[in-house]
């Protein structure tokens, strides 16, 4: 019972607190979400569990398209090299005095290649350097694809998940509201640098 109690005082004033952050969250909203959540009933323990339906984190940062499209475009070259990688015949052993490749393709820089270990050395050097760019420069993308990713599998049938995903649509729908606001008041300081550092006629 005072747990029950708890958790109405907490809803209480977290609705309040949404309301005063900022004027995106309807307070129809606000109502029908306290509403719906006395059909979707969970423990405040299951509640406050430490594991969000959606993470916050991502929304911390600054994410650009570019750099986002870029982290998914080597994720994709990696899983591509190493399919290729997979795919070259085993290295099987030469015979003596036999200088010639089974196979030979022509690289980039127009010279022959064997279609053995050649191929094999050289695709494992280019798998290594987009390893290493994905993991130097587009660690936050790469979070973020799998964050996105985690979405497909969110359980849509738990009572769980509902009421928490439920509990927590408020500050996701102020973000979301507000993204056009934050990304025009950013372009417009940008015009207003532009302006200020332009040199005087």
């Amino acid at each position: 019972m005072a747990a029950t109690a708890k958790a109405v005082v907490c809803l209480s004033l977290w609705l309040i607190v949404c309301q005063v952050r900022g004027s995106f969250i309807p307070q129809k909203m606000n109502r029908t979400i306290h509403n719906l959540l006395q059909h979707y009933k969970i423990s405040p323990r299951e509640r406050f569990d430490g594991k969000p339906v959606f993470s916050r984190d991502l929304l911390a940062g600054k994410m650009e398209a570019k750099k986002l499209f870029m982290g998914g475009v080597l994720e994709m070259y990696e899983k591509l090299l190493g399919q290729m990688l997979n795919e070259l015949p085993t290295p099987t052993p030469q015979t003596a005095g036999s200088n010639m490749h089974p196979a030979a393709a022509v690289t980039a820089s127009g010279g022959e290649v064997g279609a053995g270990e050649d191929v094999r050395t050289e695709l494992s050097f280019i798998l290594d350097l987009v390893q290493k760019l994905k993991k130097h420069h587009y660690q936050e993308q790469e979070k973020f694809l799998q964050e996105l990713r985690a979405l497909k599998h969110i359980q849509l049938n738990n009572l769980k998940v509902q009421s928490k995903a439920l509990w927590e649509l408020p500050w996701l729908y102020e973000e979301a509201s507000s993204y056009d606001s934050k990304l025009e008041r950013r372009r417009l300081r940008r015009q207003t640098r532009r302006f200020k550092t332009r040199p005087s006629a």
